[in-house]
């Protein structure tokens, strides 16, 4: 399982591409605003630039026509840039033509086995189950992983799985567990996986030993 980083922090993003295991970015209009710009263009460059692989952008249309004139443009910034497109009607017709013309998609916003399949129907690279929001809700957002993994591997779909809204390192490992190609999370998740007291514990015993006997 592959994981990206979701955020739109660029100081973020370059601390964690240090460490060789991100494989990408997701990135939406709050990532963006929170960085206190409206300038998403060059965010997405700078982002694209650091990371080369996938970088989700979404669109803020929400016609069809208009978001396939969006995607476009969003896609001209950069030769990894996926387009974002929510799990609506008139997403799917944008997923459809944007995919005949290679552009790839990531369809977002999936809280349905039936809109994961009618997205990998039309074409998205990518489709995005949030498995926090599901769990807020009071469903089980990592069940709804599993099973569009499984009926992905039964049809033999290309259309890898992005399990999102991850909450914390136990949802990352659930990701894991139930087969999805990748799981997109915080940085603050990506710095709880690495941590572990005991590994805190051993180095610092470690350094105290050898303190000892170099005195």
């Amino acid at each position: 399982m592959q994981i990206f980083l979701d955020t739109a922090n660029i100081d973020q993003i370059r601390q964690a591409a240090k460490l060789g295991v991100i494989s990408g970015v997701t990135t939406n209009p709050t990532l963006v605003s929170n960085e206190k710009t409206s300038d998403y263009e060059t965010v997405t460059r700078t982002i694209c630039s650091i990371i080369p692989g996938s970088v989700s952008v979404e669109v803020l249309a929400e016609d069809s026509d208009s978001m396939i004139k969006e995607a476009r443009v969003k896609a001209s910034w950069a030769p990894n840039v996926t387009i974002k497109i929510p799990a609506t009607a008139d997403g799917l017709q944008a997923i459809s033509a944007l995919s005949k013309e290679n552009i790839a998609v990531n369809m977002t916003l999936c809280f349905s086995l039936n809109q994961a399949l009618l997205g990998a129907l039309a074409g998205a690279a990518y489709v995005s189950p949030f498995v926090g929001r599901l769990d807020d809700a009071g469903h089980d957002g990592m069940q709804l992983v599993s099973d569009i993994v499984g009926v992905f591997k039964y049809y033999d779909f290309p259309t890898r799985v992005i399990a999102a809204s991850i909450r914390h390192p136990q949802h990352c490992l659930a990701a894991a567990e139930a087969g999805a190609d990748i799981a997109t999370v915080p940085y603050s998740v990506l710095m709880q996986m690495i941590r572990h007291p005991l590994t805190d514990i051993g180095v610092a015993r470690f350094l105290a030993d050898w303190r000892r006997v170099s005195q």
